[in-house]
């Protein structure tokens, strides 16, 4: 699973995705294994970042189940079913402040310069 978190994130490096964390909500929560939550500078790059994730691990047989607010660009939630990828406009980020609310969950975050080094 870890796997498929990581490469999530690598794909969300790759359209310049900041502030990207992955939340192991295994033990903590039942709505998910894992969240990815990730920000984008506009509501075009939040759109581009969901579009590429969900392209690319479309060639990888891996799909959605769920995909909601892709049409705003303001959050987008991808529902893997264990993993759950929340792309947040800036502002959106900071009123929602998911990080916060999962702050008792094991974090991990990824770094652009250290692709390889977030599944730890």
């Amino acid at each position: 699973m870890i796997d498929v978190v990581s490469r999530m994130g690598e794909l969300a490096i790759e359209i310049k995705g900041m502030e990207i964390v992955a939340l192991d909500l295994r033990g903590i929560s039942d709505a998910a294994d894992y969240f990815l939550i990730v920000t984008g500078n506009s509501d075009v790059q939040v759109k581009a970042i969901a579009h590429h994730i969900v392209n690319e691990l479309k060639l990888e047989d891996v799909r959605p189940d769920h995909i909601e607010g892709i049409e705003s660009g303001r959050w987008v939630l991808i529902d893997y079913s264990n993993v759950v990828v929340h792309i947040f406009h800036p502002l959106e980020r900071d009123f929602y402040q998911l990080d916060a609310l999962w702050g008792d969950a094991p974090k991990s975050v990824f770094d652009s310069d250290d692709v390889e080094d977030y599944s730890s």
